[in-house]
């Protein structure tokens, strides 16, 4: 089988911006050399068409069915190559170049769509499509030169598996009150891509009181990983469900500092309701908390009774497209609004610290805002385009599945995600994006 490498390795003659590799030259000879595969760019001002060659799709979660925002799509010069292994100090510069640099580039909108114009036209074209290090290189079988070539969600959805493409390191900590390794699977991950810490999945499972075992293998307790620094380190993204509690006695100090340093580097954490430990510290007897993190927010612990809540278009840099892409996917009736399970409503968030975090939804009282999901930048203390990871924190459950016990995947649902699951999907996708810069 040839490689992406050898199949960038053009041996065109030399044919400028305005090569015609099929045919039609004029008696103008070109410019400058062409390289590579930019030696099949077709001048289609030549061909009497008019439109020039052009790539289009939807970019979906590795399902195949849920359209992704802010995705990179790109036509690269050369193979783009390996991934770093390990939390990356990833910033956006939407200026920078690509991997492997790029003929063509853009990122996918609100519905998920991309076009990409003047690509190159033939067989085994190159396309690659990558959120943080979610990253599908697809070879295109044909493009068409001077018209458009949309493309089938086959080879436009982020890799399942690691034969469609490349996948973070994620460590999931599996607790009673919450399933994020659940929601990671509707999301379209192959099941075999989730292992224990000793196996060679994408997503090792740590047992935090919910599921215990997966196959035949016994899950390492999530103390040890929280304890141990450098098997952070072997990941691109850790997540704390809810534990029904917060378990403040099993989260030392040195644990929560293990969490900071990891993602001052560039990690990536999700943590879920009573995960609020790991920012806000033991609420119940306060003994221990992380540095800088606990004046981010103030914390209270209440069970509301409610339905719905708002995406924060105002504030939030990414609430409108956020807003918008709830409405393309059937995630909101009213733009805007997330409907909630309301067994499953909670409120432990009173107030946030604009300065240090971006608040993503809320729950509007008509007299009182609380934030529901926010999120922010690492370490929280430098300034803003000096900061490496992210943090993500979420009122809001996995509805639609069972709580985690015995055997993975038991329990896990299998039933379309629901409003406030795809508000969680967004935000899991967008955590793993690149860190953007404020000046």
């Amino acid at each position: 089988m040839r490689t992406l490498l050898a199949l960038l390795i053009c041996s065109a003659a030399a044919c400028g911006s305005g090569s015609r590799p099929h045919g039609d030259f004029d008696a103008q000879p070109p410019k400058e050399a062409c390289v590579g595969i930019e030696c099949l760019i077709v001048d289609c001002s030549h061909t009497g068409s008019g439109n020039p060659t052009s790539i289009s799709g939807t970019v979906y979660a590795p399902n195949g069915t849920l359209a992704l925002y802010g995705a990179t799509v790109y036509v690269p010069r050369l193979d783009p190559g390996p991934l770093p292994a390990g939390p990356q100090c990833d910033r956006c510069d939407p200026s920078g170049e690509l991997p492997g640099g790029a003929i063509a580039r853009t990122t996918s909108d609100e519905a998920g769509h991309f076009s990409l114009s003047n690509v190159p036209a033939g067989t085994d074209i190159p396309l690659v499509i990558q959120i943080g290090k979610w990253r599908r290189k697809a070879l295109l079988p044909m493009v068409t030169q001077c018209t458009d070539n949309p493309q089938p969600a086959n080879l436009t959805s982020l890799p399942k598996n690691h034969t469609e493409g490349d996948l973070p390191k994620i460590a999931i900590a599996s607790a009673g009150c919450d399933a994020l390794e659940c929601l990671v699977r509707r999301l379209g991950v192959s099941d075999y891509e989730f292992t224990s810490d000793s196996g060679s999945g994408a997503v090792h499972i740590y047992n935090d009181g919910g599921f215990t075992t997966i196959g035949s293998s016994n899950l390492t307790a999530a103390t040890a990983l929280w304890a141990d620094p450098n098997k952070l380190k072997n990941y691109d993204i850790v997540m704390n469900s809810c534990e029904c509690s917060q378990n403040a006695s099993t989260k030392p100090q040195a644990s929560m500092d293990n969490m900071k340093a990891y993602a001052d580097i560039g990690g990536r954490l999700f943590n879920s309701h009573y995960g609020n430990v790991w920012i806000a510290g033991d609420l119940t007897a306060p003994t221990h908390a992380p540095a800088v993190w606990k004046d981010i927010a103030t914390w209270v612990d209440n069970y509301p009774t409610a339905s719905s809540d708002m995406i924060d278009q105002a504030s939030n840099p990414k609430g409108m497209s956020f807003a918008q892409w709830m409405n393309n996917v059937g995630g909101s009736t009213t733009i805007g609004q997330v409907a909630i399970d309301s067994s499953s409503f909670r409120q432990t968030v009173n107030t946030l610290d604009p300065a240090k975090a971006e608040r993503w939804i809320y729950w509007d009282t008509g007299s009182a805002q609380y934030p529901q999901n926010f999120q922010f930048t690492t370490p929280n203390e430098a300034a803003q385009n000096a900061r490496c990871g992210k943090v993500v924190f979420s009122d809001m459950h996995v509805a639609g599945d069972s709580f985690a016990s015995g055997t993975f995947p038991t329990g896990c649902s299998t039933a379309p995600l629901s409003p406030q699951e795809k508000a969680l999907a967004f935000m899991f996708f967008d955590i793993a994006s690149c860190v953007q810069v404020i000046q």
